[in-house]
């Protein structure tokens, strides 16, 4: 005899498990699977319902204002929605069911809310934004609506997890926060804060920009100048760190190399003069489809290098992101370098000038 008290293993899931805990915020699709459709979903959203309708296809199961992390899971959960041939009552595209942020999500919080989530400390307030950009692929038939702002891209970079959601990298985040601002203070502070804090290094910012094409704007090209200042600073910073903190015998600091009475060889940011060995920190950061000089810098850059090493001066070049993320590592490959001169030719004397 069957037992009417045990519930069908295809029985709807009471909504009563959403606690404070948990935002109330759920697609018509993940309504369905509690047992509610979308024209019962629509009548709790009338004037004194209990629900309101957030976004096309998504509901808040309470009133009042919606907190700022269920705004963010009900932006995810609109540029998720996928409709498939129809639309159900009350103009709510039918979807699968799927939590926003699962691992097959195909979008992503980008912009200044990314920036929020990441800890950049001069991004507003997620209370503060009237607009939530998430990155979705190109290929998605979807456009804004509400507070949701559809950020378009030919390929999704890979998401970082914050506080649960994905969230695009936070170069990827400056680029698409910097294409809808127009103050070059904003845009500076934004770009030099994330690099001074080590969110991300001043290449990939670059890259991201160019690719999105903003560096013919002026603002942002001096907003540039300032991110690569700011990242040498921290460059420099690490690099005299890893002399200190692994013991390595102390250089001379930013000085320019010459030959006795003849040209001028080039600076170099750390040189051992005792074992003609040199550092050099590369902080450039390519410009795709800006002034051609920066092609010329590059080449520049290498042949002083190929220079001084044919003047029997070791050259060990370091990046940032080197720096940043194997830091004892560059260490050992300084000391490897420094010990490895005695078994050189002799080099040719170099006069060490301040730079």
């Amino acid at each position: 005899m069957n037992n009417s008290s045990t519930p069908s293993p295809l029985s709807p899931r009471p909504l009563s498990h959403l606690d404070g805990a948990h935002p109330r915020v759920l697609s018509v699709a993940q309504l369905r699977e509690h047992g509610v459709g979308a024209g019962r979903a629509v009548a709790h959203c009338v004037p004194g319902g209990p629900w309101q309708q957030l976004l096309p296809g998504v509901f808040l199961l309470h009133q009042g204002p919606p907190t700022s992390q269920e705004r963010l899971h009900g932006a995810l959960l609109y540029a998720e929605r996928r409709p498939a041939g129809g639309v159900a009552r009350g103009d709510v595209p039918v979807q699968p069911a799927r939590p926003a942020g699962t691992s097959d999500s195909t979008a992503m919080i980008t912009g200044l809310a990314a920036l929020t989530l990441h800890g950049v400390p001069s991004a507003p307030s997620l209370t503060s934004l009237p607009h939530i950009d998430v990155l979705a692929p190109r290929t998605r038939r979807l456009r804004s609506a509400g507070f949701v702002r559809i950020v378009r891209a030919h390929a999704l970079p890979a998401a970082q997890r914050v506080t649960g959601l994905p969230v695009a990298p936070v170069a990827r985040a400056l680029a698409d926060a910097v294409a809808g601002l127009t103050d070059a203070v904003v845009v500076r502070r934004l770009l030099t804060e994330a690099v001074r804090e080590g969110h991300c290094e001043p290449a990939s910012v670059v890259r991201e920009l160019s690719q999105a094409r903003l560096l013919s704007r002026p603002h942002v090209v001096d907003a540039v100048d300032s991110l690569l200042a700011a990242g040498r600073a921290l460059a420099e910073g690490r690099l005299y760190e890893m002399v200190r903190t692994y013991g390595l015998p102390e250089p001379v600091w930013n000085v320019d190399l010459r030959l006795p009475g003849g040209p001028h060889l080039g600076g170099v940011d750390a040189y051992w003069p005792d074992h003609a060995v040199a550092v050099e920190l590369d902080t450039r950061a390519p410009r795709h489809g800006s002034a051609p000089q920066d092609d010329a810098e590059w080449a520049e850059c290498a042949r002083k290098r190929e220079h001084l090493e044919r003047l029997g001066v070791a050259v060990v070049h370091l990046t940032p992101r080197k720096l940043r993320d194997a830091l004892e590592l560059q260490a050992t490959v300084v000391r490897t370098a420094l010990l490895a001169a005695a078994d050189r030719e002799p080099p040719a004397r170099v006069v060490v000038l301040p730079r």
